[in-house]
């Protein structure tokens, strides 16, 4: 949206105060309700509505009544309420002329009360050529809802904080004034970027000096992920000043080494297709220890001048999202490993029906309350212990056990030494019934494997519903069933 500042000179303080509202409402709403806007903002005798029109008028906010009537803030509203607070806390007076465009921002001149001239960057994530935030950077964290407006404040912070603390540490970046809500106000470089600059005097130089940066962030713990000729800054004297921060990731991140080795082949394939530079022309290979290409290794980096990812946070360094990482690459790796494993278990299982699913599941229990027999299974032969002989009936129909284990639950190692004569006197009803009982523990077994590693889901009885309810014709059936 094209930022047009003459409006803001005609907006009173009630205006202000409903797009401020607005601003307070968006949090926990997409669409913030008139009434609610009208609540925040405390205006007298239904001033709030009207004050709305004004503003839908000049476009500063956006009128919804598809599901209820409410308003949302636009970026040009958004851009009002920031440029607003800096002009109050006195960082500049007057907004100037565009002087850049990209496609997460947009790039003012803006000068001070003494004439001195700053850069003004406004954050506008949701461009349509820029959709994919959410997977591409880290703003969100472990949020799954999300806002364009937030966003794009996230990345303004996190540019300010690393735009200033490599200006602390001597790197060549514009000097960090001030940041509110998704604007923020630095110096102006004096130069062009890298991408309009057809002829250099020693480019061999700027190449080592573009180089020299990449390796000495790497140094201090951070990569840039986005060095490139859009992102470098050349002036005259043929100076290199590096912009765009909200992408810098750590060293420690996952995919640090993919980063480092892209921004490295930018570099190499601009200056080779606009110079005319070969890779062993271009650098200085005592600086760092080279790979077998001739480009600056990742691995050979020492990080020892310092720990500016430690200071800010960076993504991927975080005490949290560490351990995260940690787990994600030990489950993909235990996963990877046992991929064969669970492989070659299933084709067993389904081969020699269900011998070895016992074996990898052992702390699964199961309930035998629908069969009558019990299998235990061993890793050399299968025992069977009948529930008839380790219980006896009373003529009133109580079950009264005559086993120390009551669950029916044998150990092999038990029905060994204590149970050979109750195994010799059933072999004969063993043989019987061993092939349907196993044939129904293996089916039984399978199921609940399949259940717990969640490749399939356990099977309900198909009548199951008909139980639940109070005014169902079944459940009425049943209850005069039982009174007869």
């Amino acid at each position: 949206m094209k930022l047009d500042v003459n409006a803001l000179r005609y907006l009173s303080k009630d205006d202000f105060r409903v797009l401020t509202a607005c601003e307070m409402g968006m949090p926990q709403h997409e669409i913030v309700p008139a009434e609610l806007v009208d609540r925040i903002a405390g205006l007298k005798h239904g001033g709030t509505y009207k004050v709305l029109r004004n503003l839908l008028k000049n476009k500063l906010v956006h009128h919804d009544c598809k599901k209820y009537d409410g308003f949302r803030l636009t970026y040009l509203g958004y851009d009002f309420l920031a440029i607003k607070t800096l002009v109050n806390r006195g960082v500049f007076a007057s907004v100037g002329r565009q002087i850049g465009v990209g496609k997460e921002s947009d790039i003012f001149e803006v000068a001070t009360e003494d004439g001195t001239v700053l850069a003004m960057k406004l954050h506008r994530l949701g461009r349509t050529s820029f959709r994919a935030v959410k997977s591409k950077r880290d703003y969100l964290a472990h949020r799954r809802s999300f806002n364009w407006l937030y966003l794009s404040r996230l990345a303004a912070l996190k540019e300010f904080a690393f735009m200033k603390a490599l200006g602390d540490h001597g790197f060549p970046v514009p000097t960090a004034v001030d940041c509110n809500r998704h604007c923020v106000i630095m110096s102006l470089v004096p130069g062009y970027p890298l991408v309009q600059i057809r002829e250099l005097q020693n480019p061999d130089d700027v190449f080592d000096k573009i180089l020299g940066l990449v390796i000495r962030l790497a140094e201090h713990g951070l990569i840039h992920c986005d060095f490139n000729e859009f992102n470098i800054m050349i002036d005259d004297d043929e100076t290199v000043t590096m912009i765009d921060f909200p992408q810098m990731v750590s060293v420690s991140h996952r995919n640090a080494q993919m980063y480092f080795d892209r921004d490295i082949g930018c570099i190499y394939k601009f200056f080779n297709k606009r110079f005319n530079l070969t890779e062993k022309g271009g650098q200085d290979g005592s600086e760092t220890d080279d790979d077998d290409s001739g480009r600056p290794s990742f691995l050979s980096i020492q990080k020892s001048s310092g720990a500016l990812d430690k200071e800010l946070a960076a993504s991927g360094f975080t005490k949290k999202e560490q351990v995260e990482i940690e787990k994600f690459i030990d489950e993909n790796a235990e996963e990877h490993d046992s991929g064969s494993d669970d492989e070659d278990s299933t084709s067993e299982q389904d081969s020699e029906g269900g011998d070895a699913v016992s074996a990898e599941i052992s702390s699964l229990k199961i309930d035998p309350a629908g069969v009558p027999d019990l299998v235990v299974m061993d890793s050399d032969k299968h025992e069977t212990l009948s529930k008839e002989h380790a219980t006896s009936t009373s003529p009133s129909g109580e079950n009264k056990s005559t086993d120390p284990a009551d669950d029916g639950i044998v150990d092999p190692k038990g029905a060994e030494s204590g149970g050979d004569d109750d195994d010799d006197s059933s072999e004969d009803t063993e043989d019987e019934d061993d092939a349907l009982l196993t044939k129904q523990l293996n089916k039984q077994r399978k199921r609940a494997m399949a259940a717990a590693l969640g490749r399939r889901r356990p099977l309900n009885s198909r009548n199951a519903y008909k139980d639940k309810g109070k005014g169902t014709m079944n459940s009425k059936i049943q209850r005069q069933a039982c009174q007869w």
